[in-house]
């Protein structure tokens, strides 16, 4: 596919100031203290919940729920899904399995562009020209009432005039991603103002939202948490709608969020923990632990495996704080000398991160790396030394025999740590931050890791998220291995003050309430599915 350039910056960096990224109701700070993000609903029933020092208002999802669609996608005779990437195929089953489990006259169909690869793969997946349910992407826009745009972030900013105009009057446009927000700001433009604009952000990758839902069907539900934000409201029914689209994913809660704030954490988050950040953390680990004298494959195992195989599960059902609670005596001392070590330089990196995002420089990269694809198209990064050996080790594996490493374990919650105290740092609320910092991580990205590789999963993401990745996982490696590693070596003494603030920070028990509102599923990823995983062959 290809793409032109990114037009000319105009905006000045305050279109994109944190100051923008607060839902309505939340109250912005370093560490918020009173924040209540509250919305109401005349369909569903709003909850409050405790995380950390802030209340937030969120919405639990469950099939038991699924009655109430109808009356939340009222006025919505049909949903167009445009596109066919990581999160088309799975959202548009997900809509479409739900409406039609409860009797909705609401139809499901697909829009692509004309000789698109994925029209097979649409049909094999119950979409049909023959009933009208997929057909050429424009012709599909004109005739849906809620357009579902998921098509690549560097093609929405390149075809969004002809979208907006294709889009009938009084239709919705809904998103999963705030980049194309981002990207309006950054050249002084804006939605048309005759539209609803609401999003629907899973926070997870696209099959994983799939699995997830069949997975749950047993089981009242199960899914991928999504945050939802309503940027537009002219027809007073957004929120209804943004609701709805929620609960029929199978998201097990829903959060508010802000579309700016939605994008600045979750392409931050992608170059940070959940891809970048662990990519280079296991490169510079790997090797580290050959220096020492470790065979490739042990190297691998201390390091990718401990990660995705251990410390993410831990994290996942008891929360980060129960990562330290499992060592005592020298390995307790050795996951403190990492955390300290590692702690400011991941931070460095990190907040260097934010910033490109929030000044709107990060969405610049990723449309100008668009434009260049038909030159120099992307390529796959499994090749390399690392993830060769990390796929015997894998054929080989001995679930029950993956070691908990303390030195990996430090690295790894520091980075982690890090990038929750950056966006609490720039007035993120606590839903958010965990979902982007923790959640995503441990629930959806790292079981695939731990199924395929970091390398599959950095190879097969969106392209927003394998640019950013691609480009920031170095930082990452050099910066561990230039600091943090070297002020382990020369024996610079562990910060008490750090530790300490890890220790009592508030995110622990914000998080174990995250986990209580758990599904109480597993994904499973050798379980019979629907969706496909994407392949660059």
């Amino acid at each position: 596919m290809r793409f032109t350039a990114f037009a000319t910056f105009l905006a000045s960096a305050s279109a994109f100031t944190p100051a923008a990224f607060v839902p309505s109701g939340v109250v912005s700070s370093a560490r918020p203290s009173t924040a209540v993000s509250a919305f109401t609903s005349k369909v569903f029933t709003p909850q409050e919940v405790n995380l950390a020092d802030t209340t937030e208002t969120i919405v639990k999802g469950g099939r038991d729920l699924f009655p109430l669609l109808p009356k939340a996608f009222e006025g919505i005779e049909k949903i167009g899904v445009i596109g066919w990437g990581s999160q088309a195929p799975a959202q548009a089953q997900n809509l479409k399995d739900s409406l039609a489990e409860v009797g909705s006259s609401t139809t499901v169909s697909i829009g692509l562009r004309e000789g698109s690869s994925s029209w097979g793969e649409a049909k094999e997946c119950g979409f049909s020209e023959d009933d009208g349910t997929l057909g050429e992407m424009f012709d599909i826009i004109k005739q849906s009432d809620l357009v579902v745009l998921l098509i690549s972030d560097a093609a929405q900013a390149k075809l969004y005039k002809e979208i907006f105009a294709a889009m009938k009057p009084g239709a919705t446009l809904g998103l999963s991603h705030g980049f194309l927000l981002g990207h309006l700001d950054s050249i002084g433009e804006s939605f048309p103002e005759d539209m609803d604009v609401i999003a629907v952000c899973p926070k997870g990758m696209g099959p994983s939202v799939r699995r997830l839902y069949e997975q749950g069907k047993e089981v009242n539900g199960a899914g991928i948490n999504s945050s939802f934000a309503v940027h537009q409201d002219k027809s007073g029914k957004a929120t209804e709608l943004a609701l709805g689209w929620g609960i029929a994913l199978g998201s097990p809660f829903m959060f508010e969020t802000s579309l700016r704030s939605e994008y600045c954490s979750d392409i931050y988050g992608e170059r940070g923990i959940l891809l970048g950040a662990v990519h280079g953390i296991v490169e510079s680990l790997y090797r580290r632990y050959q220096r020492q004298g470790m065979t490739a494959e042990q190297a691998f195992l201390e390091s990718s495996e401990s990660i995705t195989g251990k410390i993410v599960k831990i994290i996942s059902t008891q929360g980060i704080k129960a990562v330290y609670e499992q060592f005592e005596g020298e390995d307790k001392a050795t996951f403190q000398t990492a955390y300290s070590a590692s702690y400011k330089p991941a931070k460095e990196i990190l907040q260097e991160i934010y910033d490109e995002v929030s000044s709107g420089n990060e969405i610049r990269t990723v449309i100008m790396h668009g434009s260049r694809l038909d030159k120099y198209p992307v390529g796959k990064i499994d090749g390399t030394d690392t993830w060769v050996v990390g796929e015997k080790v894998r054929a080989e594996r001995d679930e029950d025999k993956i070691p908990l490493n303390p030195f990996t374990a430090g690295v790894y919650v520091a980075t982690m740590m890090a990038q929750i105290d950056v966006l609490l740092e720039e007035g993120h609320p606590y839903s958010e931050v965990i979902n982007e910092s923790v959640i995503e991580a441990v629930d959806s990205l790292c079981p695939y890791m731990h199924y395929r590789g970091v390398a599959f999963m950095v190879d097969n993401c969106s392209f927003t998220a394998k640019t950013g990745s691609r480009k920031w996982a170095p930082r990452f490696d050099y910066i561990l291995d230039q600091l943090a590693y070297t002020a382990v070596d020369n024996g610079v003494p562990v910060s008490d003050d750090l530790i300490k603030d890890f220790e009592a920070h508030p995110v622990h028990g914000a998080v174990e309430e995250c986990c209580k509102l758990r599904p109480p599923v597993d994904i499973s990823l050798f379980a019979d599915t629907s969706t496909k995983e994407i392949v660059i062959n």
